[in-house]
């Protein structure tokens, strides 16, 4: 612990150059949380949430935030704190990030962003594109095109009028092409132009960054079988309440993986059997694109990044060796002239 108040102690001094933050990135899965919890109770952090889903407090188990022992150990921050009802964004995670972000600093913590939403990350190392308010007007339309016509039909509308962010986005991707639609009819511009304007700028941090990479076949093996653990403790009565609140299904808690297929099954519409296929398949699809996000994004521009090829969950699956390289990368990435 001395070693890690030494350390520490440099993150808040302005003369040590800027503070440092942790990264643990990586795909849905493998192991981030665990590590992220590790380390934080190693380097006298605490952990600040970067994954989409697990802002919501009505997903605990389907999101597979961490649990209420491990919240009690240290500091978790940006778990559970938005209601299905609202919409989180990237500026306003982002925002809060940041705050938590000093808070520990000011605490002498190392603050400890764990997630695996790219663009959450992108937003801190790289800046973040300030888009106008679309409209309720440009939303509606959006979102009834989507429920009227489907993705590819509105994608190929898109295609048309904003060929440059179209091409960018899978015609499938409902949420994507429908925010597209919805920012280039109320603002008059796509959202690539708005990512070329001046923005608001990255972090004043340097991040060093820890991403795992596990196996494919390894995590389509740990995303099967976490599954199953979670109807096992309760997540077809997570989504038994969401649909009793009958929520606008656009919305993005309506979409995490197993909501819409576990709702499926409680409409008699597909089997248990078949839920849990379609939930696996789509959670293996979704960790696909985050390896591609990941293989060609820096995470730690102003810092340094190493990549693990392996998963962590705990220590009798996760060499100590391997762990304490991790360790002594982490702490020369903050000891960085």
């Amino acid at each position: 612990m001395r070693q890690a108040e030494h350390h520490m102690g440099r993150l808040a001094d302005a003369s040590a150059n800027l503070p440092a933050a942790l990264i643990v990135a990586g795909p849905t899965c493998s192991g981030k949380s665990a590590l992220a919890l590790a380390l934080a109770r190693r380097l006298n952090g605490e952990i600040i949430n970067a994954d989409s889903m697990q802002v919501y407090k009505d997903l605990h188990i389907l999101t597979a935030r961490p649990s209420a022992e491990d919240e009690q150990l240290l500091p978790h921050r940006l778990y559970g704190v938005l209601p299905a009802e609202e919409k989180g964004s990237v500026a306003w995670w982002r925002e809060q990030a940041l705050a938590c972000m000093q808070q520990a600093w000011a605490q002498n913590r190392l603050p400890i962003l764990c997630g695996g939403t790219g663009m959450y990350l992108h937003a801190l190392t790289n800046g973040l594109a300030i888009i106008p308010d679309a409209g309720e007007e440009a939303r509606q339309e959006a979102r009834q095109s989507v429920a009227q016509y489907g993705a590819p039909a509105l994608h190929a509308r898109l295609m048309e009028v904003d060929p440059e962010t179209a091409s960018r986005l899978r015609p499938v991707d409902s949420q994507r092409v429908s925010r597209a639609w919805e920012v280039w009819r109320g603002t008059g511009h796509g959202l690539t132009w708005w990512h070329k304007q001046p923005g608001l700028p990255p972090a004043a941090c340097r991040f060093v960054a820890v991403r795992l990479n596990p196996e494919r076949a390894e995590l389509r093996a740990r995303i099967a079988a976490r599954f199953e653990n979670m109807l096992r403790n309760g997540a077809v009565a997570e989504v038994q309440a969401l649909l009793a609140r009958k929520l606008d299904t656009t919305l993005p808690a309506m979409r995490a993986h197993g909501v819409p297929e576990l709702s499926a099954m409680l409409r008699g519409e597909i089997t248990e059997q078949e839920a849990t296929q379609r939930a696996v398949q789509a959670t293996g699809r979704y960790t696909k694109r985050q390896a591609t996000w990941f293989a060609h994004h820096s995470l730690a521009k102003k810092g340094l990044e190493c990549t693990v090829d392996a998963s962590f969950s705990d220590f009798a699956q996760f060499s100590e060796r391997k762990y304490e390289e991790i360790v002594s990368f982490v702490l020369s990435g903050i000891d960085a002239a």
